[in-house]
């Protein structure tokens, strides 16, 4: 069973940037998205403190976020890679197929990731994932380069707004309808 404090800090400052964007978004009664957390088992309770200083993950999570943007229901997950380079690994195989069913409902499901050597944001479009992801399950490449992504999809900050991902899920949308 994974820790719960093994992780360390991985992937907070980017979680906490989606968190504030989701909070202007819903602020501004653009979308309402709330953060999944994870069901965690306490081992360790720090009496004094009343902190919990070891636990175990109970259950598999499906994705980091979900919720609603203007009536269309939305899911989607938070990465983060220090190189140019994004490892498959990252994402499980429950979470994939939570996605994939969840487009089946008639949802959208992408990920936000974090290149922080390029210091990018980028919209991942579950039919590219899907993509990468079997690419790797026939016997290829188990990762996709930045390179390999398209350009269009890297995410803008402006208007006090950190992770600006609406105007991109809206071209995953329009994508979708012209297909």
């Amino acid at each position: 069973m994974p820790s719960w404090n093994s992780r360390g800090l991985r992937g907070s400052t980017l979680e906490e940037l989606i968190n504030l964007t989701n909070e202007k978004y819903r602020s501004n009664k653009l979308a309402l998205i709330q953060k999944i957390p994870t069901p965690i088992k306490p081992i360790n309770i720090d009496k004094d403190n009343r902190h919990i200083t070891l636990a175990y993950f109970e259950q598999k999570s499906t994705v980091d976020y979900i919720g609603s943007v203007q009536g269309i229901p939305v899911c989607f997950d938070a990465k983060e890679t220090a190189t140019s380079t994004f490892p498959l690994q990252n994402i499980h195989g429950h979470q994939i197929e939570f996605m994939k069913e969840f487009e089946e409902q008639g949802g959208i499901s992408f990920v936000l990731i974090y290149f922080s050597a390029k210091d990018v944001f980028y919209y991942l479009t579950f039919q590219n994932l899907y993509e990468f992801w079997n690419r790797a399950m026939n016997g290829g490449r188990k990762s996709f380069k930045f390179e390999e992504l398209d350009p269009y999809y890297q995410i803008s900050t402006h208007n006090g707004v950190f992770v600006h991902y609406l105007e991109l899920l809206n071209s995953d949308l329009e994508n979708r309808q012209e297909k």
